[in-house]
């Protein structure tokens, strides 16, 4: 029937298939897709979890990401009579949203079984200890456990997490009994908010334990096409993420790592990929590395969190945003080779919770040299809470350079520079 429809649109001049964004109004990157859109000459359909007052009739759909099949129905009958070409998931909200109604649809996609296990992360590690990948050991346990009876049941140091959560939320590492019961204490609570509740939906109340990976970290940014793997870039994470809490700051390209470990990163994430069953579109993945080889954390069926796809450029100038539209849409890509110069990220870390007040210091952080841009993302006078609660970031700073050294000093610098006013309640 949407078939139909669709060819009947066309004899009725509803013009060339469209793009369908799914665009929570919780993103950060709205602007940098849609840019992106705009320059490729795509015509675009927005998806939200809100009505778009200000978007013309035709060009907004306001859709329930919490209930997928009804606002899979939603889609149907909406490309009944204005066809899609792609459907795109932005973020983690959407991207099993896009699965479900590509199906539906009969456009290419990843299936909706890869994606739920992308997005879920104790079904994402039977899946890659299954494949036989270097996998910690794990348990699952529910927040109506006793955590004073299960700790016997686990190995330290271990982290605990929610299994459905992203951005390190509710991500943390327990090194005795007392710290674990603490753990999961504060993870039941965040599991416990109505809204994250009602986004876990029937997983919601599920608490995975990992053994603690010890080692350096890194993450991959790549885009999977009819399923081999592209690397667009590998990330270093030169701030350790030891705990207890795992709040990211630095993301640095390209990677200092030797080539050998380069490689075999890149190497266990196809093979990560191929174990959920993951074949199209990006793919961001978070490893770690010791002594006992590469460990893959978790993949992500979307792109790089956040505003950090800034740092990327692509062949002649592209953005990250449209790498993944031409890829979505079928449009040629000359090169998928990185800008050469160095380039980097700084996640601006919450140091406490309050309101904000004031953030001093811009102008000379946006003066530091190789600096390209800072931006802070809470406006004054919003609450703000710091991991494993909170669930952003104060703001990103940017900085290119002819070195990875370079770049990430330059980062510290300037958020050294940066003084954070946060009235405490």
């Amino acid at each position: 029937m949407h078939k139909k429809g669709r060819q009947q649109a066309k004899k009725e001049g509803g013009g060339d298939p469209g793009l369908l964004l799914l665009l929570p109004t919780t993103t950060y990157r709205a602007s940098a897709f849609l840019r992106a859109a705009r320059r490729l000459g795509i015509d675009v359909v927005v998806g939200s979890d809100q009505p778009q007052a200000l978007r013309a009739p035709g060009k907004a759909l306001a859709l329930n990401f919490l209930r997928p099949e009804s606002a899979v129905a939603d889609l149907v009958d909406f490309a009944g009579t204005r066809p899609l070409k792609a459907v795109v998931g932005v973020d983690d909200e959407g991207v099993l949203l896009a699965a479900m109604a590509s199906e539906a649809l009969g456009l290419p996609h990843n299936s909706v079984a890869s994606v739920r296990a992308a997005r879920h992360k104790h079904e994402m590690r039977a899946l890659l200890a299954g494949a036989g990948l270097p996998s910690p050991g794990y348990r699952v346990f529910s927040t109506a456990d006793d955590p004073a009876e299960v700790c016997e049941q686990v190995s330290f140091p271990c982290v605990l997490k929610p299994v459905f959560l992203s951005a390190s939320r509710g991500v943390v590492r327990a090194d005795d009994p007392a710290a674990f019961v603490a753990a999961f204490g504060r993870i039941a609570a965040i599991l416990a908010e109505p809204r994250t509740a009602a986004r876990g939906g029937p997983v919601a109340r599920m608490i995975l334990v990992e053994d603690y990976i010890p080692g350096g970290e890194v993450a991959l940014e790549g885009l999977l096409v009819k399923g081999d793997l592209q690397t667009l870039a590998l990330f270093d994470k030169p701030d350790p993420l030891e705990g207890p809490f795992f709040e990211e700051t630095l993301y640095i390209t390209p990677s200092r790592l030797p080539e050998d470990l380069q490689a075999e990163v890149e190497r266990q994430t196809g093979a990560a990929a191929r174990a959920l069953g993951l074949r199209e579109g990006p793919v961001h993945a978070e490893l770690r590395f010791n002594d006992a080889g590469v460990w893959v954390v978790e993949v992500a069926a979307r792109s790089i969190g956040g505003l950090c796809s800034r740092a990327l450029r692509f062949g002649t100038g592209m953005s990250l945003e449209e790498v993944i539209l031409r890829h979505a849409t079928g449009l040629p890509m000359r090169s998928l080779r990185r800008d050469r110069q160095a380039a980097g990220v700084m996640m601006m870390p919450i140091p406490r919770k309050g309101v904000l007040r004031e953030v001093r210091g811009l102008e000379a952080a946006q003066q530091t040299p190789l600096v390209e841009d800072v931006t802070i993302t809470v406006p004054l006078g919003h609450e703000v809470t710091p991991l494993p609660e909170g669930d952003r970031y104060l703001g990103f700073i940017f900085a290119r350079g002819k070195s990875p050294d370079a770049v990430e000093e330059a980062l510290r610098e300037a958020c050294r520079r940066i003084e954070v006013v946060i009235e405490q309640g």
